[in-house]
């Protein structure tokens, strides 16, 4: 039988895997019925703020990834790590703005929290400000 750690990687990698190849509908199966969602940001992204239901997941994904240039990010993953139900994923994104061509960088930690073999809380911690400044056009 898998560890609490075990499961929580197991899970974690799974939607990286999913996040990777950006199957929305494979990542919402990951999570709980209820979820406590949050991805701080400008009430001008319409992909950022709380979410409470599994079912909100999905659409996170296809909300904000037609703002960010096809083929054009890269996530570099530096850390990876898992104590018992939390798993902390710290990465660098870089993305190109769709609306100003705009692209950016910003440091990323992720905070997942794994009960009973599905996700339970995603947080993700980014520079708002350095994305928020990207899709303006000035």
């Amino acid at each position: 039988m898998a560890t609490e750690t075990q499961t929580s990687r197991i899970v974690a990698e799974k939607f990286l895997e999913r996040l990777g190849r950006q199957d929305p509908d494979g990542i919402q199966e990951l999570f709980s019925e209820e979820v406590d969602w949050y991805v701080p940001g400008s009430d001008a992204l319409p992909w950022t703020g709380r979410r409470t239901r599994r079912e909100e997941v999905a659409p996170y994904f296809t909300t904000m990834w037609p703002h960010f240039a096809h083929g054009r990010s890269k996530v570099a993953l530096e850390r990876f790590i898992v104590d018992g139900g939390d798993v902390v994923l710290l990465a660098v994104f870089t993305h190109t703005a769709v609306a100003s061509g705009k692209e950016f960088t910003t440091p990323v930690a992720m905070h997942l929290a794994v009960e009973g073999g599905r996700i339970v809380r995603m947080h993700l911690y980014e520079d708002t400000l350095t994305v928020a400044e990207a899709f303006n056009a000035d």
